[in-house]
């Protein structure tokens, strides 16, 4: 059975790439809302090159595959709590936190509740009369809320999905929808247990931007007199898509011992605004029962060349566990882009 789930999915993958060349896609970068929501949550998604839609469990898998939720690796706890913290370039600063806990009689359902906030800062308000700024200043942000349930359908079949409410504002003006993401994950007994996984995400509403900024005043009838010449309209503005992403991808324990073990990680993207892409990781670890030391390294965007400003990512992690079953984990992170500067992540995990 899972040898035919597998060659499904990989004549799916094959299909998709080969529509792509036939068709001589051309990238649309710049043409959807929200674009915030493709840059990934989490140190250790990040310094794995993106390629973290597979190997990926608890909390920090509501923001890359929900049915990670639902994942139980051998020692872990049923309960999980997520904090990222990254410095981005230009002084802006992202912020992820998420929680999983189990739900049902049945082992392997969760229900999890991921937020991921971008705030933008301050910045002046400046007018044509009034280039050196007002004095007033005003402020942006994106904002991302989601519900997320996952449960086993079968012992090494997990299957998620995610409603999320999603927010831009700046200044006076704010845009929202609702999106839905969705994902699974395949453990096989092959090659020293290779997973495969997949995911839909900000599948949804198209968002325009409303607020005082589009309210203007009309006289419906100019050429008459003593009609109400104070008519409140609104200007009509453009609707945009949502970044609407599909991955899929394999993990593969290349190397598998007692204490150590090598993972190789590599996944297959196409956005509707962007090419199709490809991103890869490799995991080495030392691992005890009470003691995970994790070094990490990725590269990202393959095919897109030079058009991206940065491919390489590293990382490293470690996690502490106590014979009770509560662990803690700190996962790092740090992105070195050629022109907007050095960028890092942090992440603490709670399990209990």
């Amino acid at each position: 059975m899972q040898l035919k789930i597998i060659f499904t999915l990989v004549v799916l993958l094959v299909s998709t790439s080969s529509l792509k060349a036939q068709l001589g896609q051309e990238s649309r970068v710049a043409t959807t809302a929200a674009p915030f929501l493709t840059l990934g949550v989490g140190a250790k998604g990040t310094s794995l090159g993106h390629a973290n839609t597979v190997y990926v469990s608890g909390a920090e898998a509501l923001f890359w595959n929900p049915a990670g939720i639902s994942v139980r690796n051998e020692g872990d706890s049923y309960a999980s709590t997520f904090i990222s913290i990254s410095e981005y370039f230009v002084d802006v600063n992202i912020y992820g936190t998420g929680i999983v806990i189990p739900v049902g009689k049945k082992e392997g359902q969760s229900i999890g509740i991921g937020l991921n906030y971008i705030d933008y800062g301050r910045m002046d308000v400046r007018t044509v009369e009034m280039q050196e700024g007002t004095g007033a200043t005003f402020g942006s942000h994106d904002l991302s809320l989601g519900l997320t349930y996952a449960q086993n359908l079968t012992e090494s079949f997990h299957f998620g999905t995610t409603v999320k409410y999603v927010q831009q504002k700046i200044y006076d003006m704010v845009a929202e929808a609702v999106a839905i993401d969705m994902g699974f994950l395949l453990k096989t007994e092959y090659l020293n247990g290779l997973t495969l996984g997949a995911s839909i995400t900000n599948f949804g509403q198209d968002m325009t931007m409303r607020g005082i900024n589009t309210e203007a005043y009309v006289d419906l009838d100019p050429t008459s007199e003593g009609n109400n010449d104070g008519i409140i309209s609104n200007v009509k503005v453009n609707s945009w898509e949502l970044p609407l992403s599909f991955r899929f991808g394999f993990m593969l324990p290349a190397i598998k011992r007692d204490n150590f073990e090598f993972l190789l990680l590599s996944e297959v993207q196409q956005t509707n605004d962007n090419l199709i892409n490809l991103d890869s990781g490799t995991q080495l670890s030392y691992l005890t029962n009470t003691v995970e030391l994790h070094l990490r390294g990725g590269y990202r965007d393959l095919f897109l060349g030079d058009n991206v400003d940065s491919h390489l990512t590293y990382g490293a992690g470690f996690t502490l566990r106590s014979s009770s079953g509560i662990a803690i984990g700190v996962d790092f992170s740090h992105v070195p882009f050629q022109y907007l500067g050095q960028t890092s992540t942090i992440d603490i995990k709670l399990y209990y």
